[in-house]
């Protein structure tokens, strides 16, 4: 019994291993697979028509647009301090602005020092004036004058809207902007009609406003007018509908605002407290608070503080900073 159920295993698996390898062949499955294969290529002569033809579909031309975007801001991502001045409205120069800093950090270093506070602070001091002051003003600029611009940068857009509606252009309808709008709107509108008379085209004209107003909705009216100019379409629909949205952020960023006040207002008081506490405490008995800053542990225990004061600020600022 033993051969014979030996003979049985070994022509089994030798039958398996023609079926896998054998019956394919001689079915006409390959033979199947590679028609099938040659019909589902394309064919290379209807590629090559399509390429001279050079036509697009609308959809096509949108998404080279956005991804054209995209990469020109990645690359814009990190400004430079020239970018930066003018992001924060003001007509200085590189030079003009390094020439202040400068001024202020060695002002506030001879303050410190005819004070008599020591080399060390003034050092610190003049550091913080030269290189922390100067940058957290141009921040300061650029985020008022942000707000400003997001202000009034809907009733531009329906201005532009109903000028397309009545049968007007669309760069006569950003001229009438540059007469009527208010600051910053006006300049920045001024800038994208200049741009376009001196020969750059329009949707790149509108492409810069980002740069010079690093905001979302800047960035929709850019998108909105490059690809209208590409593809084409509705442009009064498309702007209504932008202005739309701009509205609608901004009811947002209200309602965000409103709800998160609370929380600021505890963060602001947790923070002062103890500044509050310390200078209460100096006027009603200077000897029992001045050993913080008169003897060596206290001074340690001053710095220590200031430094866990610090980070407990920050945190609390991380918290209730909503953005979207």
């Amino acid at each position: 019994m033993q051969p014979l159920a030996l003979f049985f295993l070994v022509s089994v698996s030798i039958g398996g291993i023609a079926w896998v390898f054998i019956y394919p062949t001689l079915s006409g499955e390959k033979k199947a697979e590679q028609r099938r294969a040659s019909v589902a290529k394309a064919d290379p002569a209807a590629a090559r028509a399509g390429a001279r033809t050079g036509q697009k579909s609308r959809r096509d031309i949108v998404e080279g647009t956005l991804k054209e975007l995209e990469q020109r801001h990645k690359k814009n991502k990190s400004a430079p301090l020239s970018s930066r001045i003018t992001q924060a409205g003001l007509t200085w120069s590189k030079q003009r602005f390094m020439i202040t800093a400068g001024c202020l950090g060695f002002a506030a270093f001879m303050l410190v020092l005819l004070i008599g506070a020591g080399i060390l602070p003034a050092l610190a001091l003049g550091f913080a004036a030269a290189f922390g002051l100067p940058f957290w003003l141009l921040s300061y600029l650029k985020k008022r004058r942000e707000t400003k611009f997001l202000d009034t940068f809907p009733d531009a857009v329906d201005i532009i809207v109903r000028g397309i509606k009545a049968g007007l252009p669309l760069l006569d309808c950003m001229k009438m902007i540059t007469n009527d709008a208010a600051e910053p709107v006006k300049s920045e509108f001024k800038a994208i009609v200049e741009t376009q008379a001196v020969g750059m085209p329009l949707g790149e004209a509108c492409g810069r406003l980002f740069q010079n107003m690093p905001v979302p909705e800047a960035n929709f009216f850019a998108i909105v007018i490059l690809i209208q100019q590409k593809a084409g379409g509705n442009l009064s629909e498309a702007l209504g509908n932008l202005s739309r949205v701009l509205r609608d952020r901004k009811k947002m960023k209200a309602k965000i605002q409103a709800m998160s006040m609370e929380a600021k207002a505890s963060a602001s008081i947790i923070g002062c407290l103890p500044l509050a506490v310390m200078a209460l405490v100096y006027f009603s008995s200077p000897q029992y608070i001045s050993l913080l800053w008169t003897e060596p542990l206290g001074r340690v225990m001053l710095a220590g503080s200031l430094i866990w004061m610090s980070m407990g600020v920050l945190v609390m600022k991380k918290m209730i900073n909503f953005n979207f």
